[in-house]
């Protein structure tokens, strides 16, 4: 197979996902409409080249409904001619725009995809944050719960207290702090403009660099509510579902806003083109797509796929763990990173380097996205060589992409 290479991205900054935040009051169409100009204005590629645009949402319905990957085309004032689609693997579903992209490119069959994905927090509507589509046969088969007791289950079953998990969320604020005074996301991201021309936002609003443990400390655990929801199904609370199936005597709820990916509205793009295509035209890449891959996991736990995917992707690779200079590991919830350290192995100093989702927030559709640009944004910011992304997802999934700089 022949390399499929990253050319550029753009992003947009994470915009706080609530009606007061600064990129509310646009239409997710018009976010990654943004994000898609603003790549062809950095890579100099011609739109009309543009084979497909795959974008990756999580919600498909009311403002990301009807296919939002064609409808940004069209809100970009691209030629007709360029296709989009969409794909959902939930919290994953902007590295699955990148890894369908790459396999495409690399399988010959395409020579230049923008793929990425975007996520308007604050214009979902109401869910009950439990899967399931109205079945009630799969909800019966599988009593799934809400993906913050999930989290807590890890954290129970792993021995992870309140402590280590806001340990971590610390870090993960410092972390951040330090990027964002360094202007470590500079190169990525692009400011969004209201329609009049005027500026909406330039930067990442969701950080707190003023955390501390102290402050994390007075939070209240934020799923013990969903732990004692009847399962509609089951008939027993979620709690109750997770004791049975895993033998805990409880489940200890240990995640609370500080500690959980935050809700933001973003958009990323990446553009992929073939070693053909870039000759022809002289591009210079800046990576290339080593492997991908994904895995599955039992849908009540539903966050522990990470490591499993992981190590399928070194595997593809003929590669190992220390052969992965950094690590983007999607803070979903404090336990998940914690977890895929502890399986795989990690140095935890080469994971997030630069904080992640619980500072920096959660866009959803847009975060593989986002992450496949932070890891190459550092890796040539410390002259390394390959990076690896993985993410949870809803319904106990994972995605795996391994990128090696040129």
């Amino acid at each position: 197979m022949a390399d499929a290479l990253i050319v550029d991205g753009a992003r947009t900054p994470r915009g706080k996902g609530k009606p007061s935040g600064a990129l509310h009051e646009l239409h997710p169409q018009e976010l990654l409409a943004q994000v898609l100009n603003a790549l062809i204005e950095r890579t100099g590629l011609p739109g009309t080249d543009v084979e497909d645009v795959i974008v990756g949402n999580g919600t498909n319905d009311g403002d990301h409904g009807q296919n939002i990957g064609r409808l940004a085309v069209l809100a970009a004032g691209w030629d007709p001619g360029v296709p989009g689609t969409t794909v959902n693997r939930f919290c994953g579903s902007g590295q699955q725009a990148i890894m369908f992209a790459a396999q495409g490119v690399a399988s010959g069959h395409q020579d230049l995809v923008f793929a990425g994905g975007v996520e308007s927090t604050s214009r979902w509507g109401p869910s009950s944050g439990l899967l399931g589509g109205g079945n009630p046969r799969l909800r019966e088969r599988h009593p799934m719960v809400h993906q913050g007791v999930a989290a807590d289950l890890i954290a129970t079953i792993e021995g992870f207290s309140r402590f280590d998990v806001d340990e971590y969320a610390l870090a993960s604020q410092q972390r951040a702090a330090a990027a964002i005074a360094e202007s470590r996301f500079v190169r990525s991201i692009v400011p969004v403009h209201h329609h009049d021309g005027s500026l909406a936002l330039d930067h990442d609003e969701h950080p707190r660099p003023e955390t501390t443990m102290e402050s994390l400390a007075k939070l209240e655990p934020t799923f013990a509510s969903a732990g004692s929801t009847c399962d509609p199904e089951s008939g027993l609370t979620q709690d109750e579902v997770c004791m049975q199936l895993y033998g805990v005597p409880a489940v200890d709820h240990v995640h609370h806003a500080g500690n959980s990916s935050g809700r933001v509205d973003g958009a990323a793009a990446v553009a992929l083109a073939s070693e053909r295509y870039a000759a022809a035209h002289g591009l210079i890449a800046r990576a290339r797509v080593v492997s991908t891959a994904l895995a599955g996991a039992e849908p009540v736990i539903m966050l522990t796929a990470p490591a499993p995917a992981a190590q399928r992707c070194l595997d593809r690779a003929a590669m190992v763990v220390d052969d992965i200079d950094l690590w983007e590991i999607n803070e979903a919830f404090a336990s998940v990173p914690l977890k895929t350290i502890r399986d795989l192995k990690l140095d935890p100093d080469r994971v997030n380097v630069n904080g992640g989702a619980i500072a920096l927030g959660h866009p959803i559709g847009a975060t593989g996205a986002m992450l496949v640009q932070t890891v190459l944004d550092e890796l040539e910011r410390r002259d390394l060589e390959r990076g690896m992304v993985v993410m949870c997802t809803g319904g106990g999934m994972a995605t795996a992409t391994i990128i090696e700089r040129i």
